[in-house]
């Protein structure tokens, strides 16, 4: 399948820059799988459309300010370097601009030397590898001297920090928002528990996959970056039951929904409690074992994003949809507006 079937024109104006002052002042478009009829609402509409006995899930993972700007201990050339990966002790997998400056051994200073970093190695797809040196603890260090890590395409400051995380994360360790989520706050949760809607949290640290295109032609040859992911007993016994009761499972984000499908993948469209790492791609023709629908922003045109939206509610629908949203003006990916397929 070639990724030029996943093009559409979209008009740079409507790539959102800022987030809206209200959490929920988002639109939402509600597009069904089965027909590819589509409504134009408002993102509280959500309550009216989840059912009792449906499960909500969301990934709780915590973005790391993991974009630092530092320079080379020998040149004083500037240096930015982005973390994606913890790997062991106080090494950690990045990106780094521009990466043929950093060598084997390169070592770099951030923060007036407050915190310090040493190349040694390289990793997949052009990364390196930094072991850090600093007084105190790493995260604090961090949150001192690390900058949000916004998508290349928002040109635009982001004045308070937490804009860029959802009002649940907890679990640290994203290089990247879980951007569907970012739409709730904690008063529209307990209006949709009070529902009778079940909430559920899983993990899954964005990391390379978020940052890197589709390079290739064909799809098939396209290779995802492992990402970690957790889910607790708990939620597996949860989505069980309600798998069991005829409830639907609602994915919040692509994150949600990768997770949950690889551990239905692992247990034969069961739920248990797991961790590891997945670099599940999935695109049309997969067969989806776990999720019945899904919340997810509007994504880039040929994106492996569009490519998981397209396999549960179809190419031809969400290419239609796509063109409904640049009509109607919808705001577009992270801090954009809204899609529920259902």
């Amino acid at each position: 399948m070639k990724v030029e079937l996943f093009d559409f024109y979209l008009p740079e104006e409507l790539i959102a820059q800022t987030p809206l002052e209200n959490r929920e002042g988002s639109r939402l478009m509600v597009l069904n799988k089965e027909t590819g009829g589509i409504e134009h609402t408002n993102f509280r509409s959500i309550l009216s459309v989840l059912k009792e006995g449906d499960c909500l899930v969301l990934n709780d993972t915590r973005v790391l300010p993991a974009r630092l700007y530092g320079v080379k201990e020998d040149t004083g050339a500037k240096i930015e370097v982005l973390l994606l990966k913890h790997v062991e002790n106080d090494t950690w997998e990045t990106l780094i601009k521009p990466a043929k400056r950093v060598k084997e051994d390169s070592v770099l200073l951030f923060g007036d030397g407050r915190l310090k970093a040493t190349c040694v190695g390289s990793s997949d797809h052009g990364g390196r590898l930094l072991s850090f040196q600093y007084e105190g603890i790493f995260y604090e260090v961090l949150d001192a001297l690390g900058e949000m890590p916004l998508p290349p395409y928002i040109k635009e400051q982001l004045d308070d920090k937490d804009r860029y995380q959802t009002v649940f994360a907890r679990e640290r360790g994203s290089a990247a928002a879980p951007t569907a989520g970012l739409h709730f706050t904690e008063s529209l949760l307990e209006e949709i528990k009070a529902k009778g809607v079940h909430v559920a949290f899983i993990t899954l640290h964005v990391g390379l996959g978020t940052f890197r295109p589709v390079s290739v032609e064909d799809i098939d040859e396209h290779e995802m970056h492992s990402e970690f992911y957790q889910m607790t007993a708990g939620t597996a016994q949860l989505l069980n039951e309600v798998k069991a009761a005829g409830g639907r499972i609602v994915s919040v984000g692509t994150t949600s929904t990768r997770t949950l499908e690889t551990i239905a993948n692992e247990n034969q469209g069961k739920f248990a409690e797991s961790s590891g790492w997945t670099n599940i791609f999935i695109f049309p023709g997969y067969e989806f074992k776990a999720v019945d629908g899904l919340l997810t922003n509007f994504h880039l045109p040929k994106s492996t994003l569009i490519m998981l939206v397209s396999a549960l509610a179809g190419r031809e629908n969400v290419l239609h949809a796509y063109e409904e949203a640049v009509k109607e003006r919808y705001r577009f990916f992270s801090f954009g507006d809204a899609m529920l397929i259902i």
